[in-house]
């Protein structure tokens, strides 16, 4: 990454597109001086009635198109939107005078709020309810009777519990992967500030659903979604959206995977299913739907594969595979704990090779019990490296490399969720969304390489604050919005009567006393 200071970046702040370099005028001015006495007139004029905060003093890793980071950079948010980056020495001089709070970082490090693409809030009640057990029982025995009987006040408790942890990560944006009561999760994605795409889990066929989802049809299910969409879709000041959600592909028929593209495509929003999860999937879709080989294969047949669907898992998928999710723009949320304990090993960097746009999640409480996309960061490099002597025979410690896996919580991630328009990155005119690192803590200190520090060295302690659309929900490691203790609270009442509700019953393990 390019690491600038005021000797080496000779346009070291932005507010929007660059101008080539000026000379002296005839009278002796120089050209540079004119355009900082127009520059400061038109400051000042769109400056009235706005309020402006700067953050300066900062290491900036803006994760921007040419990788910049600013070894003592400083920003200006407008409102929700950022309107300056660069060295703090010229923020300052450009700006202090007109903002309303000026804010030193101590050489702290700045980064774009990080994005979790795979996630199920609405499970975070049911964490530690399915441990040790293979996916079917997992799926069957534990979690449906479990997502079957909540209410839509415990899909809110829930969210809130589960984004506590995001927040504490450094995550200001999350991509649902498919749950229960979307209503209740958007309530608590408003009250909280973070930025989301809500999906409803959505299902038409197969064994061993829950009575009370055997009975709905393929148009009660698109239907169902369309509602939500016109209810929620950006609503909380343009912070949440609305996708469709197919839970995955054992569970649905090809009337509801098309008539969900079509849909999707008219609505122009995203798609998130969970695809290529383990063999015994596309086994079955070879012996039911006569593919090739599973899954990614008959979604091409029947061309659902474009743009706007986020594949979740995607770890049963061959070479041929690999090259129809590409063609098609498909993006893949790679989840590595969840993956390492019930799906495998996904060839995360023949996809990468590939051109696809891969990210990271965490998956729900169920299947990782940690929602630290933090912890993700450092598990997809090391995994990743391992898995090259599975795959090829031989160790490559530079699989994976720390940039690329921050990109994939970033910039990847927002290509994933289809926001990187807005965040992503730290870019003006992109929102306000950014993570306030404390590099000082015993976890990281010393630092001889920032961004392979922040990969392999960084944990949830270090993140101090969390900005999502230009307003703090977490300063100083204080959530602002809520009381984290009441939540807790009331989170494990709810568990407790939804455990009952399910009639599920945790077997003992050892000799308890």
């Amino acid at each position: 990454m390019c690491i600038c200071s005021s000797a080496s970046c000779t346009s070291s702040t932005t507010t929007g597109p660059s101008q080539p370099t000026q000379q002296l005028d005839s009278g002796g001015t120089t050209q540079t001086e004119k355009r900082h006495s127009q520059r400061e007139r038109v400051i000042m004029e769109e400056a009235k009635g706005n309020s402006w905060i700067i953050l300066h003093n900062a290491v900036v890793v803006t994760m921007d198109p040419q990788s910049r980071v600013f070894r003592n950079g400083g920003i200006v948010i407008e409102h929700d939107s950022i309107k300056a980056i660069g060295q703090s020495s010229d923020i300052l001089r450009d700006f202090s005078a007109l903002a309303h709070q000026i804010i030193d970082l101590n050489s702290q490090i700045l980064l774009p709020g990080l994005i979790n693409t795979h996630v199920h809030t609405s499970q975070q009640l049911g964490r530690g309810i399915a441990d040790d057990v293979d996916l079917m029982t997992w799926l069957h025995g534990r979690i449906w009777p479990y997502e079957s009987n909540m209410t839509e006040e415990d899909s809110y408790v829930s969210t809130l519990l589960c984004a506590i942890e995001l927040v504490h990560s450094g995550v200001t944006c999350f991509a649902e992967a498919g749950g229960q009561h979307v209503s209740g999760m958007a309530r608590a994605v408003e009250l909280l500030g973070l930025r989301a795409c809500l999906a409803q889990s959505t299902m038409d066929a197969g064994e061993g659903l829950p009575a009370s989802w055997v009975t709905r049809t393929t148009d009660e299910c698109i239907q169902l979604q369309k509602e939500l969409y016109n209810k929620h879709h950006n609503t909380a000041d343009g912070r949440i959206r609305v996708w469709f959600g197919i839970r995955q592909i054992m569970n649905s028929t090809d009337r509801l995977l098309l008539e969900t593209r079509d849909a999707a495509r008219q609505l122009k929003t995203g798609i998130h299913m969970h695809v290529a999860e383990i063999p015994y999937e596309n086994q079955l879709v070879m012996d039911t739907r006569k593919a090739n080989h599973g899954t990614v294969t008959h979604l091409e047949k029947i061309e659902f594969l474009q743009n706007n669907l986020l594949a979740a898992h995607t770890v049963w998928v061959n070479n041929t595979e690999i090259g129809f999710l590409s063609r098609a723009g498909v993006k893949v949320s790679h989840c590595p704990a969840a993956a390492m304990r019930m799906l495998g090993f996904a060839p995360i960097r023949e996809m990468l090779d590939a051109g696809i746009c891969v990210s990271l999640g965490t998956d729900g409480a169920p299947s990782n019990n940690r929602m630290s996309i933090v912890d993700e960061m450092y598990l997809a490099s090391l995994i990743n490296k391992g898995r090259e002597v599975f795959a090829n025979g031989n160790t490559d410690p530079t699989a994976l490399p720390a940039e690329k896996v921050l990109r994939m919580v970033t910039i990847n991630g927002a290509k994933s969720v289809l926001w990187d328009d807005e965040v992503g990155s730290l870019e003006v005119r992109k929102k306000a969304d950014m993570v306030v690192i404390n590099p000082s803590f015993w976890t990281m200190v010393p630092i001889h390489d920032w961004i392979s520090s922040l990969v392999y060295c960084m944990r949830t302690e270090n993140v101090v604050s969390v900005m999502c659309n230009g307003q703090w929900i977490m300063k100083d490691k204080k959530i602002l919005n809520i009381n984290e203790e009441d939540v807790i609270l009331m989170a494990q009442q709810a568990s407790s009567e939804l455990l009952k509700r399910a009639g599920i019953i945790i077997p003992k393990r050892m000799n308890i006393l």
